[in-house]
């Protein structure tokens, strides 16, 4: 049985990839995450796919953010399709707003404090206050969780200090920005291995090319469950 700690997200450009893709990963892997790159290319009926017709696990990262009326309208209609992880940008009246839209389903509503993609010098342009970044992560998932988050995305970097947040208890993490020893870093800034992001505090590790640009993706995702598994 595939360790459902590993979610590999399906970075692909529509759902005949996507299709492709899990049919060689096979069993190796029971949880995937979609993105809103692949909206346009049938995102949706991909997870509806993969969640009704393969029982896999789907993780919907639209990390949405509007006013609370939208944001509400968009997490009701997207809780219809009984996946199990959606995400939205950490900010309390999103998150308040996509706890009331996922009401009466069993859809985890995951927060985002800071993308593992962006540094300091990213905040200073966006204008975000002054602070570290992981104080800032911080403080936003605190303030998530107040607002009704179930859980939060966070870089593993920062997972321990979440996990170490009184409001965590019996919260989610789940962290992208996650590289098997040796793997190239891509577009993330702030990355550990899978075992040590795990021993943060995190509950599953996000993993895409490593995976999908592996020669063979099944044996790529067991060799991270085997990592996981020793640990």
């Amino acid at each position: 049985m595939s360790d459902d700690r590993l979610i590999v997200a399906l970075d692909v450009p529509n759902v005949v990839a996507g299709l492709e893709l899990t049919s060689r990963i096979g069993d190796a892997v029971s949880f995937y995450k979609i993105g809103l790159g692949m909206l346009t290319g049938g995102g949706l009926a991909l997870a509806n796919e993969l969640k009704q017709e393969q029982g896999k696990r789907i993780f919907l990262d639209m990390k949405l953010f509007d006013i609370g009326a939208t944001v509400e309208a968009a997490v009701r209609g997207i809780a219809q399709f009984d996946l199990d992880f959606l995400t939205v940008h950490g900010d309390p009246h999103v998150v308040r707003a996509a706890r009331e839209g996922a009401s009466g389903s069993d859809m985890k509503i995951l927060a985002v404090s800071i993308l593992t993609s962006l540094d300091r010098s990213d905040l200073d342009d966006a204008c975000i206050k002054d602070g570290s970044v992981e104080d800032l992560v911080v403080e936003r998932a605190g303030r998530a969780f107040d607002a009704g988050a179930d859980g939060m995305i966070a870089s593993p970097h920062e997972a321990a200090m979440i996990r170490a947040l009184p409001k965590a208890k019996d919260k989610l993490i789940v962290t992208p920005g996650v590289r098997p020893a040796g793997a190239p870093l891509g577009d993330q800034k702030r990355v550990m291995t899978p075992a040590k992001a795990i021993a943060n505090g995190a509950d599953h590790v996000v993993v895409g090319r490593p995976i999908w640009q592996a020669e063979d993706p099944a044996a790529a995702a067991r060799a991270i469950q085997a990592e996981l598994a020793s640990h």
